[in-house]
């Protein structure tokens, strides 16, 4: 915005400029065409004529003179006595102005207390017509130059004020159309991220409240199952199965809990990241261990971090968190490998975890990060409540960096996570 009013503040001083200029000039030419040399004789001639005839005869006929010359020329002359007019010393012609503003030559004659006055008028005191419509001209081009930046600017304000009124009608899209010079361009931008993120939030909480309505009420329609069954048990060991099938479907319960709490956390706008230096080194091979010892024997999951990854600058337990959630993904739909990876690329950390499985079809890869989404797994594998891959992009997305799935080169799919150093 500030860029925006330095323009125009250029602007409006380039226009005084070239007008002042523009205008000067007009005037200098229209006043020497207005007034010819040989049409308007000069005060001080007028004067120095007038005396040397008045110096000829005595000064008892001064005043019949001075209006017969007034009357046979047609000129505003008169003859005033030196004490009307206080502070005339000088000999050479004097401006004066008299009460009525009109201008007068004076002349003090030799020898005598009189003093002899020239009426004129005074053609640079007023416009003429002409004059006052080029200043009109002139002025207006300037409120052409403030009308012509200020014309985009409330165009612009007005689409944001549409806009705002629909989205607060229950529409949610902004489709303000604001150009990118525009001066509320950034402004746009923010709305625009508002609508996005609270269209998010809404689609979000529909998915929440769909999967609470799946995910909490078939656990409780087995957890009421298996108690019926355990209350018709006569062994003890059909009666300590059912409770163990009641203890899955509550740890199931506690699992789906917990995930909804941790994605609801950073669904929030207030998060604070603990940020700190920490060595990748040891971190990322340490949580994929954790990981390959607590699901399948049968894959082969390898881990390659950089040697430059010794001060990764991050909030540790995000991206641990990240780090198992897609290594938990990648063990549903690998067949036998899973590739870690972590490098420090420019000024941007990388990580990648990549499996030999069926891979993500293109039509799905943006779709896949998204709340309660869950795509189909390996036969007979628990495929999740679709958090994981929520909780990641928006644990990396605190971190000022995004997330992405491309095909790999095992044959399945790639997740990469990508955030600043500077975060």
């Amino acid at each position: 915005m500030a860029r925006h009013f330095l323009q125009l503040y250029c602007s409006i001083v380039v226009t005084l400029a070239i007008v002042s200029w523009g205008q000067d000039q007009l005037w200098r030419v229209y006043a020497e065409s207005a007034r010819p040399a040989d049409d308007r004789p000069s005060q001080a001639a007028v004067l120095s004529i007038v005396e040397q005839q008045l110096k000829s005869i005595p000064q008892q006929q001064w005043r019949d003179t001075v209006s017969e010359i007034a009357a046979s020329t047609g000129l505003d002359l008169e003859l005033m006595e030196r004490d009307d007019l206080a502070g005339l010393e000088q000999a050479e012609p004097a401006l004066w102005e008299d009460a009525n503003n009109r201008m007068w030559a004076l002349q003090r004659l030799a020898d005598s207390d009189r003093v002899l006055a020239f009426r004129f008028a005074d053609e640079t005191s007023r416009r003429t017509p002409l004059e006052w419509v080029l200043s009109i001209v002139f002025y207006a081009a300037i409120a052409l130059v403030i009308m012509l930046w200020l014309w985009p600017l409330t165009r612009d304000l007005r689409a944001l004020e549409r806009s705002a009124l629909g989205f607060g009608d229950r529409n949610w899209s902004f489709d303000a159309k604001i150009p990118p010079g525009s001066p509320v361009a950034s402004l746009a931008e923010a709305f625009r991220r508002m609508a996005r993120r609270i269209d998010g939030l809404i689609g979000s909480h529909k998915d929440m409240s769909n999967a609470l309505s799946h995910e909490i009420k078939t656990p409780l329609t087995r957890m009421r199952f298996e108690i019926e069954l355990a209350r018709s048990a006569e062994a003890k060991d059909a009666l300590l199965q059912h409770l163990d099938h009641l203890n899955t479907d509550i740890a199931e319960l506690n699992a789906f809990v917990t995930a909804t709490l941790e994605y609801a956390v950073l669904e929030r706008a207030e998060v604070a990241l603990n940020v700190g230096e920490h060595d990748f080194t040891v971190v990322v091979p340490a949580v994929t261990e954790s990981v390959k010892r607590s699901t399948r024997n049968d894959l082969v999951m390898s881990c390659d971090v950089a040697d430059n990854a010794r001060q990764v600058t991050c909030d540790a337990h995000l991206i641990e968190t990240v780090l198992r959630n897609l290594l938990y993904n990648a063990t549903r739909y690998a067949n036998q490998r899973i590739r870690v990876s972590f490098e420090v690329v420019a000024d941007r950390y990388r990580l990648a975890v990549e499996d030999d499985g069926p891979g993500i079809p293109e039509p799905d890869r943006e779709r896949v990060f998204g709340s309660f989404v869950q795509l189909g797994a390996r036969s007979g594998s628990h495929t999740g409540f679709g958090l994981g891959l929520a909780i990641v992009k928006r644990a990396i997305e605190w971190h000022g960096g995004a997330a992405r799935v491309d095909g790999s080169a095992l044959g399945g799919a790639r997740f990469v996570v990508e955030w600043p150093v500077s975060s």
